[in-house]
């Protein structure tokens, strides 16, 4: 059949349009229906997706064991079990799909799947495992209190507790749950500098420090070496003045109106920053990703949120900016080499499309050799956690697990601290004879420059 300009696809950069989630047709349920059948349709007929996660082979299963091995003759009720395996990564539609906007067939699988959990969270359709795996900041709070912190770690390093807790919870009594730090990075780290500030072209010359519940709470280290790269680099910094959970992990949820209650809090802080000419760092890319791309979809008309996405920054999207405006001096004072590093790129750094950035600086070291892998490491959230979901998040993520090992790397890193936990831990359970070293990039940039 010769290609027409609806058959062709799109080879335009990706169009997303704003998420009209207060309207009451957002949460009818033939609504949704009839939207996913359309949907599906569509990339039952395409299936270039078939690689990334579970979602499509679920569904391109369900249409060809059906009757009629079309997207009619699949029950409504199994369009289900296709949202339960999609986890909200976007990579979908930011880098495989030819028919999103502005191609006119309007394909946006990852919000369809937003709305049907949402329809599902609105129906009180939702698990106390749920709640308490997408509450990072309260249970952050609580689990951080110094005469809890402890019996928190040690209960979940027990496997006849964590027995209990996927018994009781569904969390996989496998699955490596994040320590709790003894003190909150927020507690433990200076307020601001008062470096001269250097204005770019580009970058903002003063920054402003949105912590993140994983490094507030799990792991301040990292935290702290972007506070050391900074003053490395005489950037100056501050931390914002207070903050809650970005929303990610509710938005995952579907839980859109507790998202909103975040925005409440966190923007007013956020917004005047922004327009003081701050760049805002977040060292955990799910986090840079809510407020740069999915704040504004669900809030197009905030000029706050426009703000802030503006003036928000991944680290490393920041440094290789900076040195491309002749602000920071990427030779300076290197004391050694990194060796081999095997760096996995998230999947919420890859939908930001900023190119690699943290590759980029990272072979500004001297006799650093870095292989980069650029494929999910199934533990997506808190998705690869769940009893349910466990085994399939670690076929998910093999592949990853043996790329990265199979260069003998010094190092494995990830910028997701999370996701570099799962590579570590694929890595284990493969069988290594070695285990390289898990670092966090800005971990390895601070120990190449021999900042203590």
């Amino acid at each position: 059949m010769p290609n027409t300009p609806e058959r062709e696809g799109n080879l335009q950069a990706p169009t997303r349009h704003p998420l009209d989630w207060k309207s009451a047709e957002f949460y009818d349920e033939a609504a949704l229906y009839k939207e996913q059948q359309r949907i599906f349709d569509i990339c039952h007929g395409c299936r270039r997706c078939v690689s990334l996660c579970n979602a499509f082979p679920t569904l391109f299963d369900l249409v060809d064991n059906s009757e009629s091995m079309e997207i009619d003759g699949v029950a409504k009720a199994d369009y289900w079990k296709v949202v339960e395996q999609c986890y909200l990564c976007d990579i979908c539609y930011m880098t495989k799909c030819p028919y999103v906007p502005p191609h006119p067939w309007n394909v946006d699988f990852p919000h369809v799947m937003l709305r049907a959990k949402a329809i599902k969270h609105k129906k009180g359709d939702f698990t106390l495992r749920d709640r308490v795996l997408t509450s990072t900041d309260a249970v952050g709070k609580l689990a951080t209190i110094p005469v809890v912190v402890q019996a928190v770690n040690a209960a979940n390093r027990s496997a006849p507790i964590r027995g209990v807790m996927e018994k009781t919870l569904g969390i996989a009594k496998q699955a490596w749950l994040p320590p709790y730090a003894k003190r909150k990075f927020r507690s433990t780290c200076p307020p601001s500098t008062d470096w001269p500030v250097r204005n770019g072209q580009r970058t903002p010359g003063k920054v402003a420090i949105f912590a993140t519940c994983f490094i507030n709470y799990n792991e301040p280290a990292i935290g702290h070496d972007l506070l050391k790269l900074l003053e490395h680099f005489q950037v100056p910094y501050r931390l914002v003045a207070k903050e809650v959970c970005c929303g990610m992990p509710k938005l995952e949820l579907g839980d859109l109106d507790t998202v909103e209650s975040f925005k409440k809090v966190n923007i007013p802080v956020l917004a005047p920053l922004a327009r003081e000419g701050y760049a805002i760092l977040t060292p955990v890319p799910s986090c840079t990703l809510m407020f740069k791309h999915e704040m504004p979809l669900l809030f197009p008309d905030d000029a706050d949120v426009r703000a802030v996405s503006e003036a928000m920054f991944d680290p490393f999207e920041y440094f290789v900016a900076r040195e491309r405006d002749g602000l920071l001096d990427k030779s300076k004072a290197f004391k050694r080499s990194l060796g081999k590093v095997s760096y996995h790129i998230p999947c919420h750094t890859r939908v930001q499309n900023m190119g690699q950035k943290t590759r980029e600086a990272l072979e500004w070291v001297p006799d650093t050799k870095v292989n980069t892998v650029e494929r999910c490491s199934g533990h997506d959230g808190t998705w690869g956690v769940k009893r349910e979901y466990f085994d399939d998040a670690m076929k998910i993520g093999r592949p990853v697990f043996r790329r990265m090992e199979e260069f003998e790397p010094d190092f494995v890193s990830s910028d997701c601290p999370i996701a570099g936990r799962r590579i570590e831990e694929g890595i284990v359970q493969g069988g290594a004879e070695r285990v390289p070293r898990k670092e966090h990039p800005l971990t390895l940039l601070r120990v190449a420059y021999g900042i203590e």
